[in-house]
């Protein structure tokens, strides 16, 4: 049985409360802290995650535009791992991570309440795209767990718990 738009509209809620739950409480040090020139800060990967989620929202069913292009690019995967590092604080990655949230809950709400032209075509892009989000948030979320507890020795808050959650290779994910 295919998820609905709604539970799967629940599971992002879960996911990014999820990420939240494993940075919010991070000192900002910790939060930019990086092994090396070569490697992405917490914080680089919690705003990604957002940025990707808007990325795929906007491309494959809105054409909106950007929140904020210098954080696109700076979070962009494409984006030199060695040019991650100057991000900006933790209120604008918050700020950023919630203004993205709402502009996924409209646009997938308007799908699902078929205020869009093509509603049915756009209802199956919708549940693909966001499983696909969903499983970018928890893909991105591990790497920042480990960092929270194997790095700064905090321990882990709760995993998150879904009938629609397993677990492949030790990551959260919706089949």
């Amino acid at each position: 049985m295919r998820a609905s738009i709604a539970e799967l509209l629940a599971e992002y809620d879960r996911a990014c409360n999820y990420t939240d739950s494993l940075w919010l409480d991070l000192s900002p040090e910790q939060v930019v802290w990086r092994e090396s020139d070569e490697a992405s800060a917490i914080g680089w990967h919690v705003g990604h995650q957002a940025a990707v989620a808007h990325y795929m929202v906007r491309n494959l069913t809105a054409a909106e535009p950007p929140i904020n292009e210098d954080l696109d690019s700076l979070l962009d995967s494409a984006t030199a791992e060695r040019d991650r590092g100057v991000l900006p604080d933790m209120s604008t990655l918050t700020d950023y991570r919630t203004e993205v949230s709402e502009r996924v809950r409209f646009r997938i709400n308007n799908i699902d309440s078929g205020n869009v032209g093509a509603p049915t075509q756009l209802r199956v892009i919708a549940q693909n795209l966001m499983i696909a989000v969903v499983n970018h948030e928890y893909q991105h979320a591990k790497w920042v767990g480990e960092v929270r507890s194997d790095v700064h020795n905090v321990d882990l808050p709760p995993d998150p718990t879904s009938e629609l959650l397993s677990v492949v290779d030790g990551y959260f994910l919706l089949q």
